[in-house]
């Protein structure tokens, strides 16, 4: 019977998960150097550094080459080798290795959720749904889901990514299921325990897997934990093929992980770089599959009782073809051990005190004529599944969304990848947006915080967001876009990041004399605590508008490290806004006595801190002295808009007038909150149309100051 989308079974009772070790720093900061020193040497595919091959092709700790470990060194606080976090060795990989990565069966690779929208669920019914869906989704497990009845199994449909978020993301009780036809499925960063029922080890009459699949392809099981199931860990079933089991931690269990129940032989399965620590049989056991590759992975601590038979590592039985590379078996009664009918070849491992079968004989395959993989050395493999497999901390707290223009991403709109971040989103999205040009407007609402914009160019300049709408476009249903509309990105959300791009509005002025209203916005912000890093805003009136939801709603901005260009009132608007270490340009309109306005804050009285420019340079094409540092805007005439600002540190050009200060619509610039300090270049100066603030005045206007509000937000001490 199947109830709100899972697959029922029994109830019982629950238990609890063993602890993790802690391991010493100072072994991981050395196994991760060692490694990724050594990766630099050893191509895909091969076991540079192995041990030397023992006759019967093992190698036990005896016998560990010259360059590496013995068997007794190789634990996480002798650590001699370790993994670097380079992407695609496997650790936080974004796409599997192995045979879930291939193309096969009308499915390229294994992607899962990609494209679709990211829902993070806290709930049993909110799982169900959304992994039952025909939808493609990103399903964040933010909690520990207890599932009832006991036993119970969630359908997972096609095209998901299930992950836990951080070490938060747990299926107490519970499991999923993958029925035929199911396809492109990622499962990630979970627990998931505790269906046993006492006194039934065996787990027949129970079934209760944590993840079964039939007949399902493309699946991808990485970085969980499997403990205490009712019956299977991973059942991997009924001609279920294009699987990668990676870096999981499967312990205290009776049947670890199978693959079989088919006549037919055409399973490829891939399962490397996991710890089976405590288990009896199963670690794996492939039946009948025409493909197994096992490597780099660490059985120890076996379940012992009074069935030696049943009692084993890794079994290849019917018509399987395994290949074994680089693993450790310690204290394990029959490591690997093959029927007859099959085939089994092993290079490279370790054994350290083990006993029984290790079988090795046929051909097999040659996996490299598959994919290319990278082989960690067998003695580090110890240390490495003690202190990378299993969830992670940092795994699942970031979504990544991709945007390419010419597609191979998530999406090829930065609007639709926004888009899909859920309404009242909790969890860190960022959107990676390849090089090219996105001509397209781009609005993130304000119930979409904690979305970060990320340039994956080699500059800011490979990376264009841009448009060209004026203030004053004519809209369809009458009227004009208005300043907010003529934006090409509108920040309405809170803490939003971009970093390495640029923004751009290239209304052309000049071309469109119909057209009164000029004032053609690169991006505007609402929320609070927005950070720009290496970002560029290009255009000319109203550039960049930094503003806040009311007058006396504060909002900060922390720019840092980027350029701005404009001609008038190009940086503008009442919130709190930090530009540091940037280049402002300020471009020329052809005038021999005013090019125009860098700033035009409209800060709300009540809050002493609007624009600090630091540590900068204001630079301009424009002739000497035609150039105002900016000028206080009322809007609609509100008094209680006084506008603050401090150039400090800063490198002025000669286009800055040595009266930089200017009135604007009847409002006086003396009654603004303007001031410098400690300026220089030819456009610096002192005299009575420039106030300075004093040194002890200056220590209360350091960029602290203004970004701390009364949360203590540091943007700039990262």
């Amino acid at each position: 019977m199947v109830l709100s989308g899972a697959r029922q079974t029994r109830t019982g009772d629950a238990g609890r998960p063993a602890a993790h070790h802690v391991r010493r720093a100072e072994a991981v900061l050395l196994a991760a150097l060692l490694l990724a020193l050594a990766a630099l040497a050893w191509p895909a595919g091969t076991a540079a550094g192995a041990p030397a091959r023992a006759a019967a092709g093992q190698a036990t700790a005896d016998q560990a080459a010259a360059g590496q470990a013995t068997a007794d060194q190789a634990t996480a606080d002798q650590a001699t080798a370790g993994q670097a976090a380079a992407p695609g060795h496997g650790r936080w990989s974004a796409a599997p290795e192995g045979f879930a990565s291939l193309d096969a069966l009308g499915q390229n690779g294994t992607t899962g959720g990609r494209g679709g929208r990211i829902v993070t669920v806290t709930t049993q019914e909110d799982l169900a749904r959304y992994a039952a869906a025909p939808e493609p989704y990103v399903i964040r497990v933010a909690a520990a889901i207890t599932v009832q009845p006991k036993g119970t199994e969630f359908e997972v449909a096609s095209d998901k990514t299930i992950i836990g978020v951080g070490t938060a993301g747990e299926i107490v009780q519970g499991g999923f299921f993958l029925g035929p036809g199911t396809h492109n499925v990622i499962i990630r960063n979970l627990t998931i325990r505790d269906s046993f029922v006492e006194g039934d080890w065996d787990g027949k009459p129970q079934d209760f897997d944590a993840i079964q699949m039939d007949g399902a392809h493309h699946v991808w099981i990485d970085h969980n934990t499997l403990t205490r199931m009712g019956d299977g860990l991973i059942d991997i079933r009924r001609d279920s093929s294009y699987v990668t089991v990676s870096w999981n931690r499967l312990h205290t269990h009776n049947k670890a992980l199978a693959v079989g129940w088919s006549p037919n032989v055409t399973a490829q399965v891939t399962i490397h770089h996991n710890w089976f620590r405590g288990i009896k049989q199963r670690s794996p056991v492939v039946d009948n599959a025409a493909h197994a590759h096992l490597y780099n992975n660490y059985l120890s601590e076996q379940h012992r009782d009074d069935d030696p038979q049943w009692t084993y590592g890794n079994w290849s039985r019917g018509a399987t073809r395994m290949v074994i590379e680089n693993s450790y078996y310690d204290g394990i009664r029959n490591p690997y051990q093959a029927d007859a009918t099959a085939e089994l070849v092993q290079r490279g491992s370790i054994l350290r005190n083990t006993t029984g079968r290790t079988d090795a004989w046929g051909d097999a395959f040659d996996p490299r004529a598959f994919y290319d993989y990278r082989l960690d050395p067998a003695a580090a493999v110890p240390a490495l599944l003690r202190n990378f497999s299993g969830p992670q901390r940092t795994l699942g707290t970031t979504t990544v969304v991709t945007v390419a223009p010419d597609g191979g991403a998530d999406f090829t709109s930065v609007q639709r990848a926004v888009d899909s971040v859920p309404d009242g989103n909790t969890g860190a999205v960022t959107i990676a947006i390849a090089p090219g040009t996105y001509r397209e407007q781009v609005v993130i609402p304000a119930g979409k915080p904690y979305i970060t914009f990320r340039g994956t160019g080699g500059s800011r300049d490979d990376v264009v967001i841009v448009e060209d709408v004026p203030s004053g476009q004519p809209l369809p249903g009458g009227g004009t876009a208005g300043s907010t509309g003529s934006a090409t990105v509108l920040v309405r959300a809170s803490d939003f990041t971009a970093e390495h791009l640029t923004f751009v509005n290239d209304f052309d002025e000049q071309a469109h004399p119909e057209i009164s209203g000029h004032q053609a916005l690169a991006l505007k912000t609402f929320g609070d605590r927005i950070t720009f890093r290496d970002v560029a805003f290009k255009g000319n009136q109203d550039t960049l508008m930094t503003d806040s939801p009311s007058l006396t709603t504060i909002s900060r901005v922390y720019v840092a490290d980027s350029y701005i260009e404009g001609d008038v009132d190009f940086i503008y608007g009442r919130a709190t806004t930090v530009i540091e270490r940037s280049t402002i340009m300020a471009l020329s309109r052809g005038s021999t006595s005013n090019n125009g306005y860098v700033t035009a804050p409209s800060t709300w009285r009540g809050n002493p801190y609007g624009f600090l420019i630091t540590d900068s340079r204001i630079e301009s094409d424009a002739p000497a002295g035609t150039f105002h540092l900016g000028r206080p805007w009322h809007p609609s005439g509100n008094p209680d808009a006084v506008g603050q600002a401090l150039i400090r540190n800063t490198w002025l050009d000669e286009a800055i007038k040595s009266s930089p200060w200017t009135d604007m619509s009847g409002f006086s610039w003396r009654d603004a909150r303007f001031a410098e300090f400690r300026n220089h270049g030819p456009g610096a100066g002192i005299n009575d149309d420039r106030p300075q603030m004093t040194a002890e005045q200056a220590a209360d206007f350091e960029v602290a100051d203004y970004l701390a509000g009364t949360d203590g937000w540091a943007p700039h001490r990262r």
